[in-house]
């Protein structure tokens, strides 16, 4: 027994799988999604419009030179900057696409509205008192009525109030009857300086508001047509005229704007569709 051989033991060491070729697969499927990525791209780039394929081809020909300018992109863009102190700002002034400019004839009828309104207002006593209460201008957004009041007298309102005066009313009355002949909307805004206070629950928002919407009642009934106010606003004191003096009394003001028909799309709302919290139940 002795003389007998031990056996032989081989122990063999088991490798796991796909030990042979490590991670070349990896390196496989990322070149896959690459490719595939650059796919998708070519086949989107394909439907574009031709505005868009130059933009991406001038890009990729001087990278450089297309951030520094920027005067191309596949997101169309606007060249227009807003005057953050300009007192007839909108609270949405949304950049339209492919917005058109003013016909001459608009213009000319808008022109000739403010024409009429002057002669108008210049047979009338009231006018007379408050000539220098009253500014008539055509804007880039159409024709622009401005009517503040003055720190030695009350002109349209009422000290403190959105009552209008009744001596001052007429003024109302004719614009309403000529502006009432043309196809064109109304934005009618309210402004206060920055004096007034006001008491608890009644601020300059409540009275710029409610001072444009007083405006608005009288010249519906004295000859605007149906719809044809668009939008009434508040802009308390956020707004002056008189930049360098906020509490100055002539900030006090209501403005008539009546909007090109190529303007009136930077005046819509933004468009809100669905319930977030549905949605997300």
């Amino acid at each position: 027994m002795a003389d007998e051989q031990q056996p032989i033991i081989i122990r063999r060491k088991k490798h796991g799988h796909g030990g042979h070729h490590g991670g070349a697969w990896k390196v496989a499927f990322a070149d896959f999604m690459t490719a595939m990525m650059c796919f998708f791209l070519v086949m989107w780039l394909v439907g574009q419009k031709d505005d868009v394929k130059e933009a991406v081809a001038g890009y990729f020909r001087d990278p450089g030179k297309f951030n520094h300018e920027g005067r191309s992109g596949v997101l169309q863009g606007t060249t227009q900057v807003i005057n953050a102190d300009d007192p007839t700002i909108g609270l949405v002034n949304n950049p339209v696409k492919n917005e058109t400019i003013p016909t001459d004839t608009e213009r000319a009828e808008l022109s000739a509205a403010a024409k009429n309104i002057l002669e108008q207002l210049e047979q009338q006593d009231a006018f007379q008192r408050l000539k220098k209460n009253i500014r008539i201008q055509m804007t880039s957004e159409g024709l622009r009525i401005i009517l503040n009041e003055s720190a030695d007298d009350a002109a349209f309102f009422e000290p403190g109030s959105d009552k209008l005066l009744q001596k001052s009313a007429v003024i109302l009355m004719i614009i309403a009857r000529e502006l009432g002949k043309l196809r064109n909307h109304l934005v009618l805004e309210g402004h206060t300086d920055a004096a007034f206070a006001g008491g608890t629950g009644y601020t300059n928002w409540e009275l710029s508001a409610d001072r444009a919407n007083s405006a608005r009642e009288l010249m519906e009934v004295s000859g605007l047509h149906q719809g044809q106010v668009r939008e009434v606003r508040g802009y308390a004191d956020k707004f002056p005229m008189i930049k360098e003096d906020p509490s100055d009394a002539r900030n006090r003001r209501v403005t008539i704007l009546v909007l090109y028909e190529a303007k009136e799309k930077n005046y819509d709302q933004v468009e809100v569709d669905g319930d977030l919290f549905n949605a997300a139940g």
